[in-house]
């Protein structure tokens, strides 16, 4: 949760930013389940208050004008409680400080809440510590899959994976990522909506076997 944040001091721009100041709202599942995204980043702040930041990676970037050479920085951040909700994005801004800021706050708008269980035929605890089935997620060149692990696994996974996944609150799992994994905003988009696929219908060729 942002340090600065006062929710006395927050004077709600949106409908549902009223209800949920009100009390009329007390969680961001409602939110997410009626179909609703949060347009003030103050909702997310006081309906998820233990949301943990992360930076993935910051870039210079460097274009021409017709002025002029223009820098800017491009940042991609991910958010999460480490219990089943999860936001990651990838904004830009002329100065690094303020870039990152932007970044984490446009993480805290697109967070999801995902499932999470115990999709491994060699665990089968009921826990939920890993993905309930086999999940994949493509953006740009990158795809990437992620299996159900046994408990006691660990992540199985890039860094940029391992940020993610464990900010999301999956303990346990397989990763297999082809393409350019190197580019980061990309690689972790991908890894962002495989898990949002943890919500789509289970089929029986979604279970590892």
């Amino acid at each position: 949760m942002d340090e600065d944040f006062d929710p006395d001091m927050w004077e709600p721009r949106t409908k549902l930013g009223r209800k949920v100041k009100s009390g009329e709202i007390t969680s961001i599942s409602e939110i997410l389940q009626m179909g609703k995204r949060p347009r003030e980043v103050e909702i997310v702040e006081t309906l998820v208050p233990d949301l943990e930041d992360e930076i993935l990676s910051v870039r210079l970037v460097q274009r021409m004008h017709r002025s002029g050479r223009r820098l800017s920085f491009r940042v991609t951040a991910a958010v999460g409680n480490g219990d089943g909700i999860v936001g990651v994005s990838h904004t830009s801004g002329r100065e690094a400080s303020p870039a990152i800021r932007k970044a984490i706050n446009a993480a805290k708008l697109q967070i999801y809440e995902i499932k999470r269980g115990c999709g491994s035929w060699e665990c089968g605890c009921t826990r939920p510590h890993s993905v309930p089935f086999k999940v994949e997620g493509k953006c740009g060149g990158v795809r990437l899959v992620i299996l159900p692990g046994p408990r006691g696994l660990g992540l199985v996974a890039s860094e940029v994976a391992k940020i993610i996944l464990g900010l999301a609150g999956i303990k346990d799992c397989w990763t297999r990522s082809y393409g350019s994994t190197r580019t980061i905003p990309s690689f972790a988009y991908a890894v962002f909506k495989a898990l949002k696929k943890t919500y789509s219908v289970i089929t029986p060729t979604d279970w590892v076997r």
